[in-house]
């Protein structure tokens, strides 16, 4: 009863959860060097309530809100730090000018060029910031306002005109096809809906590039051309399971001129694939969020703010289980929370090698354990995944109320 009056509260608002996450991580990021990766999910919302309150999703014919966070990644390691901002909207369903008439700032649009000021803000305590996004976000006004603490990793989708000699191609893609292969390497291409991991060699190419405006849509007030970097690599052999080959064209401020620094822009921009894995934690692995029945949109907007932190603190925990990403306890709980997860795990071991914790107190490692064992898993068989965690962090909160508690005077 008392989360639902909080979801309707009028002075509740996502936005100011945005700012309160982001602030946390901020506070984490200090002197590391962190991948900013953003993108949009669509929520398909579908009761009945919800083909009368929410706007069109999809191509038109289904109802529901978008959701559209950016998340902190630590570069190398591939730690995830916590959650920059977000921004989650429903759309009126109003008729629009076509899209050629409108100016970046009445678009949707507008979200990447927000979200990317917002990460250079938050994030301005770290070594360095590298914004890294999907071909959605491919849009000049993107790289012509960029901050100036921001680096920024696109991958391209529009074959855009350059500044070329007589002899070179002017457009972007006939560009960089005609340049010889510079390098290659071999990387692990991980699972994904209708294709399996596989090992793999890309070939990379790259040069500068000086990209003209848009002739059509592009503020006039912005510079004529902006300085780039194109970053080609594509896959040398087909797939033995017939799926799409990887190319992928990265657009990228970071300046490139060997094998080694295009290598660690692609690696950059593989970093990306940590948000695909942290909507199916919200969507369907974790927390089945379209399934949620909210008929007034600013309770379910507020729902969907309050599920993508706690999903945030979800994929932590996933991703630490092994032990691999090496993170402090702090990248996701509260100082006062390491007593009680010592004390919860001092009854939660046996007697055997696999019923104790086998993690260094302080770490995120063994709050993982701690987390998982709270959520069913005996220690003995797989790993835990996100609704294990979803529902040992649940009853860490119960426990932790109940803990602060009893410590108040009553």
């Amino acid at each position: 009863m008392q989360f639902r009056r909080l979801l309707h509260n009028r002075s509740v608002s996502a936005a100011e959860m945005s700012r309160h996450a982001g602030n946390r991580t901020g506070q984490r990021v200090a002197g590391r060097h962190v991948v900013a990766v953003q993108d949009t999910s669509e929520l398909v919302l579908g009761s009945r309530r919800a083909r009368a309150s929410y706007g069109p999703v999809g191509k038109g014919n289904v109802a529901g809100l978008l959701l559209h966070p950016v998340l902190a990644v630590e570069a190398g390691t591939g730690a995830l730090l916590g959650l920059v901002s977000m921004q989650i909207w429903n759309r009126s369903g109003e008729e629009l000018a076509p899209q050629r008439k409108r100016v970046t700032a009445l678009k949707e649009s507008q979200r990447w060029i927000d979200a990317t000021r917002q990460a250079g803000e938050v994030l301005d305590g770290a070594a360095s910031i590298t914004m890294v996004s999907d071909r959605e976000s491919d849009f000049y006004e993107l790289f012509a306002q960029r901050p100036h603490n921001v680096e920024l990793i696109v991958r391209a989708c529009q074959n855009r005109r350059i500044e070329a000699s007589q002899e070179e191609p002017g457009l972007l893609f006939a560009f960089i096809d005609a340049q010889p292969e510079q390098s290659r390497f071999a990387v692990t291409i991980p699972a994904a809906p209708g294709r399996r991991a596989r090992d793999t060699e890309l070939a990379v190419r790259f040069a500068p590039v000086t990209v003209r405006r848009p002739r059509n849509g592009a503020d006039p007030a912005l510079p004529e051309t902006v300085a780039l970097t194109l970053v080609d690599v594509r896959e040398v052999s087909k797939p033995e399971d017939d799926s799409e080959p990887v190319h992928w064209r990265l657009l990228t401020t970071h300046s490139v001129a060997t094998g080694v620094e295009a290598r660690r822009v692609v690696d950059l921009y593989r970093s990306r694939w940590i948000i695909e894995e942290f909507f199916r934690t919200l969507k369907t692995a974790g927390f089945d969020i379209e399934a949620a029945d909210i008929g007034d949109p600013h309770a379910m907007i507020n729902f969907v703010a309050a599920a993508t932190i706690a999903a945030v603190t979800i994929k932590q925990l996933v991703q630490a289980r092994d032990g691999n990403t090496d993170q402090r306890l702090s990248d996701a709980f509260d100082p006062d929370d390491r007593p009680i997860l010592e004390a919860v795990c001092a009854k939660l071991e046996g007697k055997t090698e696999r019923q104790r914790n086998p993690h260094p107190k302080g770490s995120l490692a063994f709050a993982a354990w701690v987390i998982a064992r709270l959520g069913g898993w005996t220690g003995y068989y797989g790993k835990p995944g996100p609704k294990v965690m979803r529902i040992g962090l649940t009853e860490f909160w119960a426990i932790k109320y109940g803990a602060n508690l009893g410590l108040r005077n009553v």
